[in-house]
């Protein structure tokens, strides 16, 4: 399925209508931008949001063997045990905003086979990247499979928007590593304390991905998805997949911090048609995070100091998504006023 251009009458005749609206031009600014770019996506002119749907994709990262984390790697599986009880950040504010949670498990390294989740595990976490491949060319390809089928499913089942959420100790490191080799990027400038690091140990975690770029021979010659193989993480790919697949189907992905947008780069840099249905939620305050919405030109609806991943900046943002839908469905224009 093909990502389709924007089609440009939608965009006109919605432009038109928001020119219209009782306000004045362009007094509700970004929030304005944001509605063309939702008729844009969806090829609505007035498009409904509703019915979020939050993917949270779960695995393991071999490179934690490292010490590039601050936690051991047994906590993913214990967080996904908390998304199931209902316990999570996450979980909190899907109430708040009616969202369903999805959790899937396509790499943890444990047995969780019990859990009420989705069950796609290709592997017990990835490789250690500083030694071997993350993973297999296949894999990566199936793990991107897995996140169009799910997206796919969740489409079909009336969700009109998707949150992408992550959960894996380690998955920083991976995300850095793909930041650096596909942007070109110096890997010192896009590695952050993670899940709360000392700037020792972010030196630390720097020279661990500096050595393991170089190990795997990553260059500015070689396909994206063989970066992705080499140093990405199996949820990273599982989200790039969520976010093609959405774009294909012309239904917004709103997509969180700075895991997330890493698996946006990894989905544009296989698929370039989808850059215009990037939407980012927010700035996280991981530096790799704001050099990367730079190399994407894309800015973020919030900046809140966020680091927690899980989709928990995107489920926070989602209110002034639907709202940028709604003000176009439901604001009475200079017409209604008999102006």
């Amino acid at each position: 399925m093909k990502i389709k251009p924007f089609n440009d009458e939608v965009i006109a005749e919605t432009t038109a209508h928001l020119n219209q609206l009782a306000k004045p031009l362009g007094s509700l600014g970004r929030v304005e931008k944001l509605a063309i770019q939702l008729a844009g996506i969806t090829e609505e002119a007035k498009p409904v949001i509703e019915k979020p749907a939050i993917l949270v994709a779960a695995a393991d990262h071999g490179i934690v063997a490292e010490g590039v984390s601050a936690y051991p790697k047994e906590v993913t599986a214990l967080m996904v045990e908390n998304f199931v009880r209902g316990g999570a950040a996450i979980n909190v504010f899907a109430n708040q905003i009616g969202a369903e949670v999805a959790v899937i498990d396509v790499g943890v390294n444990a047995d969780i086979s019990t859990q009420p989740i989705i069950h796609e595990k290709l592997r017990w976490g990835t490789r250690n990247f500083l030694h071997e491949d993350a993973m297999t060319e296949e894999e990566a390809l199936t793990a991107l499979t897995v996140g169009r089928e799910v997206a796919g499913t969740y489409i079909e089942k009336g969700h009109r928007l998707l949150i992408t959420g992550e959960m894996g100790i380690g998955n920083t490191s991976a995300s850095s590593a793909l930041v650096a080799a596909l942007t070109e990027e110096p890997v010192e400038k896009v590695v952050g304390a993670g899940t709360g690091l000392t700037e020792q140990e972010r030196q630390k975690k720097i020279k661990v991905i500096k050595q393991a770029l170089e190990n795997r021979k990553v260059n500015s010659n070689m396909s994206p998805l063989s970066v992705l193989a080499k140093v990405g993480g199996i949820e990273i790919a599982t989200l790039a997949g969520i976010i093609l697949e959405g774009a294909a189907r012309q239904t917004p992905v709103l997509i969180d911090g700075f895991i997330s947008s890493a698996a946006a780069l990894v989905a544009l840099k296989l698929e370039p048609a989808v850059h215009p249905y990037l939407i980012i939620a927010h700035q996280s305050v991981e530096v790799g995070h704001e050099r990367l919405l730079k190399y994407l030109n894309i800015e973020p609806i919030l900046q809140l100091n966020l680091r927690l991943g899980e989709g928990t900046g995107a489920a926070l943002a989602y209110p002034i998504v639907e709202a940028a839908s709604r003000m176009l469905r439901e604001m009475a224009t200079f017409e209604d006023l008999g102006l």
